[in-house]
C-alpha cells in the first residue's frame, strides 16, 4: 500500500474535473494509482521536485526505487520537471525528452480549475522546484519540519539554498 513509502508524494486534484496529478511518486506506484482510481480521479501527470532516486525512481545505493519509468509504463502521462532538472530525471529513470515537460520558476500548470504555481529553489539541486497551491507549498527537499534540504549531495549549493530560503521563499505570505 502507499502507507509504506519511504519518502512523501502528493496527489493533487480537481474534484470537480477529477484530474489529477502526482508529485514525486517513486513509492509504491500501484498503490498511489489504487487510491487515485479509488477516489474517482484521473491522472494527468506527475510533478517532480528534483531529480534523486528517491522522488523520481532509479538506482539509489543498490536498491531500485520504481518511480516514474513504473508510472508511465502503467499510464503515459507527461512528467513536469524543472528545466534544470530535466538532464538529471533523464540519467536517472531512463526516461526520454519527450515524456517530460520542461518548467521555469513561475510557471503555472492548470489541473482541472486549480493552478500549481512552480516556485524555482535551487540549492538542494540546481533545479528544486517547489509548488504552490492554494496558500500550500509542497516543498520536496527544499524544506523540512526542522531545516532545510542537504546541499552536500553532488549539484548542492549552499550559497543557492541561502538565497532560496533568504529571498525566493522569504517573499511568500506568512500563512503559506
Amino acid at each position: 500500500a502507499a502507507a509504506q513509502m519511504a519518502n512523501f508524494a502528493y496527489a493533487i486534484g480537481d474534484e470537480e474535473s477529477r484530474e489529477c496529478v502526482l508529485v514525486d511518486p517513486a513509492w509504491d506506484v500501484e498503490g498511489l494509482l489504487d487510491i487515485l482510481d479509488g477516489d474517482g480521479m484521473r491522472l494527468v501527470g506527475a510533478l517532480a521536485t528534483h531529480y534523486h532516486q528517491d522522488h523520481v525512481g532509479g538506482s539509489l545505493f543498490g536498491l531500485h526505487v520504481e518511480g516514474l519509468r513504473a508510472l508511465l509504463e502503467r499510464r503515459a502521462v507527461p512528467v513536469h520537471v524543472h528545466a534544470d532538472e530535466a538532464a538529471g530525471v533523464r540519467a536517472v529513470t531512463g526516461l526520454s525528452a519527450t515524456d517530460l515537460v520542461t518548467h521555469r520558476g513561475s510557471d503555472t500548470l492548470h489541473v482541472g480549475a486549480i493552478p500549481i504555481e512552480f516556485v524555482h529553489t535551487p540549492g538542494h539541486t540546481p533545479g528544486s522546484q517547489c509548488f504552490l497551491v492554494a496558500g500550500r507549498l509542497v516543498a520536496g527537499d527544499t524544506l523540512f519540519v526542522q531545516g532545510c534540504g542537504r546541499v552536500d549531495l553532488p549539484g548542492g549549493d549552499p550559497e543557492e539554498m541561502y538565497r532560496t530560503l533568504t529571498q525566493r521563499l522569504a517573499h511568500l505570505p506568512d500563512d503559506v
